[in-house]
C-alpha cells in the first residue's frame, strides 16, 4: 500500500480546500500563511498531482483537488466523532443497572423517563440478563433479582411487585362468563411461563377447585412474550399486576376475575458494595424504592 501523506499536510489541505484560501486556512490552523503554502506543495509533491490552482487572488481546487477533498474531510470528520465518543470526558455520572427483560420492558423501563427529568446529571444504562446472581467483573452497579435465596451482597431491598392475577385478551374474556368455572379451567388454554409451572396449582387450590392443573398450549420463557402471545387473542396466563399494568389500563388485555394470587418468590434491588456512598446510585436507589410497581 502507497504510503499515506503527513496528517499535517492533509490538515493543511482540508481547511484551504473548504476556505479556497491559504490565508484563512492559516488562520484556523495557527500558522503562517506561507507554512500552509508549504505543506501543500510538499502534499502534491508526494501525490504527483497539483491540488490547486493559483490564481492571481486566491486559490481554487483543481478537479482532482476537489475529488481529494472529499474523503479527506470525510476522514477528518469520522475521527473526530471517533475521539469525541470514545475519550470525551464524562460529565454525567453513569450507572449501570441489570434486571429480567420482563422487569426491564414491563416495569422498569417506563418508569426511567421520570428519574431523567428530576435527575438529568445521571445517565442509567439499562441492561437485561434471564438469571443473575452474581454482581463482580458483570459491569453492574444496581441488580434487580428474583428469588428467595440469601444473596451475599450486604444491600438487598424488596420490591413491591403486585401479586399475579388471570390476564387475557378481551374477546377469550368473553367465552369465560364472570364464574370461576371448574369444568372450564380443565380446558383452559393455557401460556405457561418457564419457572412457575405450579403457579396454576396454587390459582386452582385458592380458587377452591379440585381439577387437574390445565395442559398448556404454549409456553413462554418470560412475562413480556406471554403478554404478547395473548395480545394475538387465545389463551390465558398467570401475571404479575406489575406486569401486565400497561396492557390492562390500555384495554388491550383484562384480568376478568378479581383473585390475586399471592408471589411464591420476591423481587429484590441489590446494590454494589463498594458504591454505598456513592451519591448518583443513593439517588437511583432511593427513588426506585417510592415508586409503584
Amino acid at each position: 500500500m502507497r504510503r499515506l501523506p503527513h496528517v499535517t499536510w492533509l490538515r493543511s489541505f482540508e481547511a484551504a480546500a473548504r476556505h479556497s484560501s491559504f490565508s484563512a486556512a492559516a488562520e484556523e490552523l495557527h500558522l503562517t500563511p506561507a507554512a500552509v503554502s508549504q505543506q501543500i506543495r510538499q502534499l502534491e509533491h508526494h501525490l504527483g498531482f497539483q491540488l490547486f490552482k493559483r490564481l492571481p487572488k486566491g486559490v481554487e481546487l483543481t478537479d482532482i483537488g476537489q475529488a481529494y477533498a472529499i474523503p479527506v474531510r470525510k476522514s477528518f470528520v469520522q475521527m473526530q466523532e471517533a475521539t469525541d465518543g470514545l475519550f470525551r470526558v464524562q460529565s454525567k455520572s453513569v450507572l449501570r443497572v441489570r434486571c429480567s427483560i420482563s422487569f426491564a420492558a414491563l416495569i422498569l423501563a417506563p418508569l426511567l423517563r421520570d428519574f431523567a427529568e428530576i435527575h438529568p446529571d445521571i445517565d442509567v444504562e439499562l441492561s437485561t440478563a434471564v438469571w443473575s446472581d452474581r454482581m463482580e467483573g458483570a459491569g453492574v452497579d444496581i441488580d434487580i433479582r428474583y428469588g428467595a435465596a440469601c444473596w451475599p451482597e450486604q444491600n438487598v431491598h424488596p420490591l413491591p411487585v403486585e401479586e399475579a392475577t388471570l390476564v387475557c385478551h378481551p374477546d377469550y374474556a368473553a367465552q369465560l362468563g364472570s364464574v370461576l368455572d371448574p369444568a372450564w379451567l380443565g380446558a383452559a388454554d393455557i401460556v405457561q411461563i418457564v419457572g412457575s409451572e405450579t403457579d396454576w396449582d396454587r390459582y386452582l387450590r385458592l380458587c377452591g377447585i379440585d381439577t387437574p392443573r390445565p395442559r398448556h398450549w404454549m409456553k413462554a420463557d418470560s412475562s413480556l412474550i406471554a403478554l404478547q402471545i395473548l395480545s394475538a387473542g387465545r389463551g390465558c396466563a398467570l401475571i404479575s399486576r406489575s406486569f401486565a399494568r400497561q396492557a390492562l389500563s390500555e384495554g388491550r388485555l383484562v384480568a376478568p376475575f378479581d383473585l390475586s394470587l399471592p408471589m411464591q418468590e420476591s423481587f429484590v434491588l441489590v446494590e454494589r458494595d463498594d458504591l454505598r456512598e456513592n451519591p448518583g446510585l443513593r439517588k437511583l436507589v432511593d427513588w426506585l424504592l417510592t415508586q409503584r410497581l
